[in-house]
């Protein structure tokens, strides 16, 4: 696996790319304390300054320890296409009604009583620091190289891995 840095706007594709494609991720919060909080969220968007959205209950655990520490941690891990990310930044809970709007989609309301329940809010993580796993091919071919690699004993180009700098 091969490294490759990205800064900037590669960073923010790069983040943009992986997060929408994975799409759910385990949303870490209050990290000063064991065990840690995490709980599985949908990726509803993530916008041009790489600032990654979702949709939360105003009631949730996850909001209550937003708002007593904003530091958070995004994982990711889309094993089919052996896709992985790690996004740690800083948390805010927004409450804009247009902004909910804008996110909600009718798969929301599984949880959720419409996109003018009150209880709606929206979680924006600011990316501080991410890195990234992303082979180029999907599992079965990644699996094979590996094989390969283990016989043969040569070097299989089996993806990139590196920072992403904001």
């Amino acid at each position: 696996m091969s490294t490759k840095n990205l800064y900037d706007d590669k960073a923010r594709e790069k983040i943009k790319e992986l997060a929408e494609d994975v799409d759910f991720c385990m949303l870490v919060t209050n990290m000063d304390e064991k065990p840690l909080s995490a709980v599985p969220m949908s990726t509803k968007q993530v916008d041009d300054h790489g600032a990654v959205w979702f949709l939360s209950k105003n009631d949730s655990e996850h909001n209550r320890n937003i708002e007593k520490d904003s530091d958070v941690q995004l994982l990711y891990s889309g094993t089919s296409d052996m896709e992985f990310l790690s996004v740690y930044g800083e948390a805010f809970i927004e409450t804009n009604r247009d902004v909910i709007k804008e996110l909600y989609s009718k798969a929301d309301n599984a949880w959720f009583d419409g996109e003018d329940d009150p209880s709606v809010t929206a979680i924006k993580v600011n990316p501080k620091e991410a890195y990234y796993w992303d082979n180029k091919d999907n599992k079965m071919v990644t699996m094979f190289k590996l094989g390969m690699a283990a016989v043969s004993g040569n070097n299989q180009d089996i993806g990139e891995k590196g920072k992403l700098e904001l």
